[in-house]
This record gives structure tokens, sequence and C-alpha cells, in this order.
């Protein structure tokens, strides 16, 4: 590792001692806003929109991050940190059977009424056809990554590290979301 990423890398553990919230929002935020721009390039769309990337930026500032820090402290707190691979499991099966599908319905309502625009009805379509299969490939997926977080990584890092693999989720998802987006046709056009 060169000395100028090791530098880097030293202060960015330094603010996230110091400053743990704000760091694991703005690492969330940064990290989407990668995602959703290798989803663009994925996805085939020759410009980039800036204003999508921003808006999930926002969503990783302003959800993911906050969410993830509440959460993994109220995990170890519940389960008093405990990581022997029962309360491992249980910390997995807790998660999957609420964080998980909250977070995927929110994401879906956040990008179908905010970043793409669309009347809550046609979003409201959409997850009625496509949430179940969302949520059922989230949970062939997310479980491992959940053992890996609560069994081998500390606490100030998970967050980190879920962001790190929701980099991915997020192409998927932003990927999904695409391919199922109703036609621009088919709505009313606005003033």
């Amino acid at each position: 590792m060169g000395s100028v990423a090791k530098k880097g890398l030293q202060k960015y553990l330094l603010q996230l001692q110091h400053h743990p919230l704000r760091t694991k929002a703005i690492t969330a935020a940064v990290l989407s806003g990668i995602s959703d721009t290798v989803s663009q390039k994925l996805s085939g769309i020759p410009k980039l929109q800036l204003r999508r990337i921003l808006l999930k930026m926002l969503f990783g500032f302003a959800y993911l991050g906050p969410f993830g820090h509440y959460m993994y402290m109220l995990l170890d707190k519940i389960f008093k940190g405990k990581r022997d691979s029962k309360t491992v499991a249980k910390k997995v099966v807790l998660e999957q059977l609420t964080t998980s599908p909250c977070n995927n319905l929110l994401f879906m309502i956040y990008y179908g009424v905010v970043v793409e625009g669309r009347p809550w009805m046609h979003v409201k379509t959409r997850i009625n056809q496509e949430y179940p299969k969302v949520q059922m490939t989230a949970w062939t997926f997310w479980p491992v990554v959940g053992w890996i977080n609560h069994q081998y990584v500390p606490l100030q890092f998970r967050v980190i590290f879920s962001s790190l693999i929701a980099f991915c989720w997020g192409i998927f998802l932003n990927l999904r979301a695409r391919a199922m987006t109703l036609p621009k046709t088919a709505l009313p056009k606005s003033n």
C-alpha cells in the first residue's frame, strides 16, 4: 500500500472513530453514488443522469448510513455483543425478517416516487408486481452477508462492510428497477 493510500486510510479510520455517524453516512452516500453510476453505464444510459446519482447519494446519506449505524448498535445491545454461532444466527434472522423487507420496500418507493418522479399508483403497481421477487432474492443473498458481518466484522466497521456489499446490491436493484420501469408514454403528461 502506497504512503498516500495509507495516510488516507488512517485519516478515514480517525474520522470513523471520532465521527462515526457522519463518516458512515458519507461513506454510504459515496458508495450509493458510485453504484448508481456503474448501474447507469451497465444499463446503457449514454449520458450519466446526475440528478439520479445525487438522489441516490441522498438516500445513502440520509437513510442507509444512519439506519445501519443505529441498527447494528441496537442488535449488539439486544444480544450483548455476543458472537457465538447461536447468537449470530438470531441476529441474522431478526435482521432478515425486519429490516431487510423494510429496506427493500423503502428503496423501491423512493426510487419510483423520488428518483423517477412517478405517480404513487404506478409505483404501487410496480411494487405489487416486483417486490416479492426482489425480497426473495434478498433472502438468498443477504443472510450470508449478515452472518459474515455479525460473526467477523467489528461493530464500528459493520455499516462500512454492508455499504461495500450494498454497492453490488444497489447495482442489482437499479438494474431491476430499470427493467421494470413502465414506459414514460403510459404516464399522463404534467406541466
